[in-house]
């Protein structure tokens, strides 16, 4: 009777609460609600500090703008986080994706140039991209070099090749005026700027891939155990080689926006775009030990930093602070992650 009494009466707390439906519980466990909690936050915050000047419609286009190009590098990262591998090079292929679309925009025209020419140097610079990252799968993949040597390898390699193309200065004539004034300035009905919508749709496209098909499936079965996806068929050799040409496409991509708004190959200015595209992969929930992650986490994960970096500059803060302060945020999301792993491994 002792023993009994103390479950009756937990039942009869348990009864006399209102029952939680199941969809909110979903949503309460799920990644991305955190995360998107954390951004509210931190858009309150500013808000409140600085209501007349953070959160303007002028703030908002820039932080979209700002966040697209690493919204398409985290797209990509999102699918070689998952695939338990990393890739530190994203930065450095940009830059040699850049300069080499730059070089070829120079001898055929110049800032001058016409469509046929931008046509052409964007297929160079996704080539570029995508032979890369697939070579830096097969060493992955087929050489068992760990991803981390493999693309910090490729991290100084790319930018050496960079370098050594363009003697490491920014090339001049480097970009056509047409793709500057239309992609790179021009805005959708007026408003929503192209470098947005771009971002958008390969997020959108690249979303949708993970979510729905069987290469999404295969990516997230690779990342929680390689051994039984290769037991049931699943060539996980060519998968990785895939994933990480296609984080090299997308890089190559990034290149062609980066071009189109900055109108220089900026080869000095990237050495940390891959702790930023890591930060915001992690920050949207994706684990660093793979099988989970999404891009709709990744959306809300590039926004943070956006975000933070925008009212500390409204605010005042030194450059120093910021990035010290998005420094804090990667490691605070990698405990996170941590501290949810351990309590899903004890549930």
């Amino acid at each position: 009777m002792t023993a009994q009494a103390p479950v009756k009466d937990r039942q009869q707390q348990s009864a006399g609460r209102p029952a939680v439906p199941s969809w909110l519980r979903r949503l309460a466990a799920a990644n991305e609600a955190w995360t998107f909690g954390v951004l509210a936050l931190l858009v309150a915050f500013f808000t409140a500090a600085r209501p007349s000047t953070f959160l303007t419609r002028y703030d908002i286009t820039q932080i979209a703008t700002n966040a697209a190009i690493y919204l398409v590098l985290g797209v990509g990262m999102t699918y070689v986080i998952i695939v338990a591998g990393i890739d530190l090079s994203v930065g450095s292929v940009l830059v040699l994706s850049a300069v080499l679309s730059a070089e070829y925009t120079i001898h055929h025209g110049g800032a001058a140039s016409g469509w046929g020419t931008i046509a052409v140097s964007t297929l160079i610079a996704l080539a570029t991209g995508l032979v890369w990252g697939a070579l830096q799968g097969w060493l992955v993949a087929k050489a068992k070099v760990p991803p981390l040597i493999v693309t910090l390898g490729g991290f100084g390699a790319a930018l050496g090749a960079a370098q050594i193309i363009t003697g490491g200065q920014d090339p001049a004539g480097a970009v056509s005026g047409k793709l500057q004034r239309s992609i790179g300035f021009g805005k959708l009905f007026g408003q929503i700027p192209w470098l947005v919508v771009i971002a958008f749709c390969a997020t959108l496209v690249f979303g949708l891939v993970l979510a729905f098909t069987r290469f999404g499936r295969y990516t997230y079965a690779i990342g929680s155990n390689p051994e039984a996806a290769r037991r049931v068929g699943v060539n996980v050799d060519a998968h990785l080689v895939k994933v990480y040409a296609l984080v090299g496409l997308l890089s190559g991509l990034g290149s062609v926006m980066w071009l189109a708004y900055f109108g220089t190959t900026s080869i000095a200015g990237h050495s940390t775009d891959n702790l930023k595209v890591i930060t915001a992969v992690v920050l949207g929930g994706a684990s660093l030990f793979g099988g989970r992650g999404s891009v709709l986490g990744t959306v809300i994960g590039v926004f943070i930093p956006a975000v933070l970096s925008t009212g500390l500059i409204i605010m005042g803060v030194q450059q120093y602070w910021q990035d010290v302060a998005i420094g804090v945020v990667l490691v605070a999301a990698v405990y996170l992650d941590q501290f949810r792993r351990r309590g899903r491994d004890r549930g």
